[in-house]
């Protein structure tokens, strides 16, 4: 697959960060698994992580905006064009030695993602995607999971936890879909879920409050693959609402009907 340079420049920061996270993880494991000390490991090595990506693309295009989960927006002169960075996406995960991690980054041109790049260093999977190009991982072309009854399909989500999100609502939509589909997983970071859902691993995610560095470059990649990527409403503000359903043609219409019934009042 040949690569324009500006998804070049995005691999490259995206493989030097995750080489630096799994120098700190090799660290992480060896620490006392408590909320004070490894807290504050984890916290530099997203720093660092996060001033590897930002070095990286602003020497590359100096005149872009970066809008990034550590250091927040940082205005572009050149008002088209935004990165989207999450150094480390899956910090708890990383926190307690799971190696499920990644470093996702995107490009957003006028309004519109137009590439994307998840690195996940502990298994050196590299996803791409560019806009009308194909995803890809380490070269090889994804699509999303063919498979189109409910039954076969593992859907992935996102799990609230203590004082985030709404924990009856997530308990609702549980009780609607798991008597009807394979299995589902919770894996603890949404770019490598979305990354999965392009690939096929998972027929489909959904996903709510999430911030745009969480999803912007998994939008685009499952997009690519074939997948459709909406909000709950069935819309494409994912970015402005941090809801996403996303998957197959028929996963995602399963997936958002079983949503809405899940939001519907209980009878009787």
């Amino acid at each position: 697959m040949a690569r324009t340079a500006l998804l070049n420049v995005m691999v490259q920061a995206a493989i030097k960060a995750g080489r630096s996270l799994v120098r700190d993880f090799g660290e992480v494991e060896n620490l006392q698994v408590s909320r004070k000390g490894p807290g504050d490991f984890v916290s530099a090595a997203d720093r660092r992580a996060e001033e590897i990506v930002r070095n990286e693309l602003t020497r590359a295009r100096p005149t872009f905006g970066l809008v990034m989960e550590e250091s927040g927006e940082v205005e572009g002169t050149d008002g088209q064009h935004r990165w989207h960075v999450d150094p480390l996406d899956g910090t708890t995960n990383f926190l307690h030695g799971i190696p499920v991690f990644a470093t996702s980054i995107a490009l957003e041109r006028a309004g519109e993602i137009v590439a994307g790049v998840i690195y996940n260093p502990v298994m050196d999977e590299l996803y791409t995607a560019e806009r009308g190009r194909g995803a890809f991982l380490n070269d090889r072309r994804l699509r999303v999971a063919g498979r189109t009854d409910l039954t076969d399909m593992v859907f992935a989500t996102g799990l609230p936890f203590i004082g985030k999100g709404d924990h009856g609502r997530t308990l609702r939509e549980l009780r609607h879909i798991m008597p009807e589909v394979a299995g589902i997983r919770r894996c603890g970071a949404a770019a490598l879920d979305l990354a999965w859902t392009a690939s096929g691993r998972f027929d489909g995610y959904w996903e709510r409050n999430l911030n745009s560095w969480d999803i912007a470059a998994g939008l685009l990649m499952v997009r690519e693959a074939g997948g459709f990527v909406t909000d709950l409403d069935g819309k494409g503000k994912m970015l402005e609402s941090g809801d996403v359903v996303a998957g197959n043609e028929d996963a995602h219409k399963m997936l958002l009907k079983l949503l809405k019934k899940a939001e519907a009042p209980a009878q009787g």
